[in-house]
Parts: structure tokens; sequence; C-alpha cells
């Protein structure tokens, strides 16, 4: 897709594969981080990890089952919570147990049996291991995310600003919040082979939380976010594969030593005095 702007196959590949990853995962990290839900984060990235080992076990594609076990967790989740009566983060915890205690089980499993699986690529990410068609696959959920967002924006932020007072004004809270869940699954499966499923988390909050220290309300966080984290993101993608650094972790140390500088010279953190 953007040859015309970069010749180099090996990089241009990273920087497109960066690029969707990070404006999709920013923009679902202001929802995540507006609606306390952050635990979903390594909650999804781990029912991810255990559905690729999970598949590789029984001899399936790596990233198609890393997708169903992430959706079928998503919806698992809501239902969950609502019928067990218990906070979604509570819900989250026993979740990413479960999961990471299946990811574990069939990665022993196989290494017992000799199968051999190399599970680094799910853990830490390979940028320049993705094909063609995963780019696409993120090119067609980003958009999709971003036309949920469009579509659904007021009964977002009813739900944001209260989730009871959504319902009682007659706003379908559970499609939308499900809907949220299924996107945030899905994104966070093909996300999993460019950064890893243990660095994913930082995509997910990180980049809303740069935002927050500047922004007001959350329209201006849905700008700024998504704008930091391709910054960052094609940045990172860019160093990384010139001087041979690891991509994935090299962009989790930016976006690190990008929030502490936003939050030292963060608006927010200025104390007005009142003379009495």
């Amino acid at each position: 897709m953007l040859e015309f702007l970069i010749p180099n196959n090996v990089m241009c590949h990273a920087v497109e594969a960066m690029l969707f990853a990070s404006l999709g995962c920013a923009l679902l990290s202001v929802l995540i981080t507006q609606m306390n839900i952050s635990s979903i984060g390594f909650t999804m990235s781990h029912a991810a990890f255990a559905g690729g080992s999970v598949g590789a076990f029984f001899g399936y594609a790596v990233l198609p089952s890393a997708v169903f076990v992430s959706i079928l967790t998503a919806f698992l989740m809501g239902p969950l919570s609502d019928r067990t009566r218990m906070h979604t983060d509570t819900t989250l915890g026993v979740l990413f147990g479960t999961m990471m205690a299946v990811a574990i089980f069939f990665i022993a499993l196989m290494q017992g049996t000799g199968k051999g699986f190399d599970a680094s690529s799910l853990l830490y990410g390979n940028v320049i291991s993705l094909y063609r068609e995963e780019i696409y696959a993120l090119a067609v959920i980003t958009c999709i995310i971003l036309i949920f967002l469009i579509i659904f924006y007021k009964e977002i932020t009813a739900i944001v600003f209260h989730k009871r007072l959504a319902e009682i004004a007659g706003i379908q809270v559970k499609p939308v919040y499900y809907g949220i869940l299924f996107l945030i699954s899905v994104m966070v499966a093909l996300s999993i082979p460019i950064v890893g499923g243990l660095l994913l988390y930082v995509w997910l909050v990180t980049p809303a939380a740069i935002a927050y220290q500047f922004c007001n309300t959350m329209r201006n966080m849905f700008i700024m976010a998504p704008v930091v984290a391709v910054i960052v993101s094609v940045t990172g993608a860019i160093c990384g594969i010139l001087y041979s650094l690891p991509v994935g972790p090299l962009t989790a140390v930016i976006f690190s030593g990008l929030f502490v500088g936003a939050v030292a010279v963060s608006p927010k953190r200025k104390i007005v005095f009142h003379n009495n």
C-alpha cells in the first residue's frame, strides 16, 4: 500500500503493520481507559496467546485460532459478568488466569511430545514476518473500528458517563458494549504477531494515557491518541529496521518514555492555590 513512498519491502511492511495496529489500538485505548476496563488488554492478549497455542497443538493455523479464541473470550466476558454479578475487572482476572493456564499447558504439552512449537513470535512479536493478507486484515478492522465509533459515538459517550443511566435513558447498552468487546478481541488477535502478547498492553492503554494528560474531552482524546500512537509506532518501526533493533520492545520503550514526559509537563499537574 505504501510502496510508492517506501521502496524497501521489509521497511514498507513493518511501517504498514505498525501504522494500522497502532491506529486501531489507540482508538480502542480511549474506550478502554474511559470505561475503566484496562485489564482487558492483557486478558485478550493471553486469550489470543492461548488460542494460538491450542491451534498449533491440533495442527491449525495460529492466527485464525488466536482470533477465534479472542472473540469467544469477548463474548463470554459480558454475560459472565452479568450472571455472576461481578465487576468486569474481576471477570477479566478470572479469564486472564484461565487463558494463561491453557496457553502454558498446551505449550508444555507440545514440548513434551516433541512438536517444537516456538512461542516467541506470540510473546514478543515479529513485525517483519507478516504476510500481506495480515496487513490488509489490520487495515480492515481499523476501518471498522473507526466507522463503529462514528456511528455509535453518542451511545458510547453515554455509556462512559454512566452505564446505568444510559440504560434508563433507553440506550441499548449491551449491543454497543459487546460490539466494543468484539472489536477489541479481533484487534488484539491481529496485533499479537506484530508486538507480541507481553507488550500489546502498552498499545491498548498508553496512547490514551498520554492523550489524557492534555485533553479535557473524550472527543479530543480520540484525535490525539491515534496521532501520538502512529508517530511513535512508525518511528519505532523505521528505527528498529534501520538499526537492527527489536521493533516491538523499542516502540514500547518510546511509548513509556513519552508517557513519563507527558505526565511531567501535563497541565493537569498544576496545583491552583485559592486565597481565603
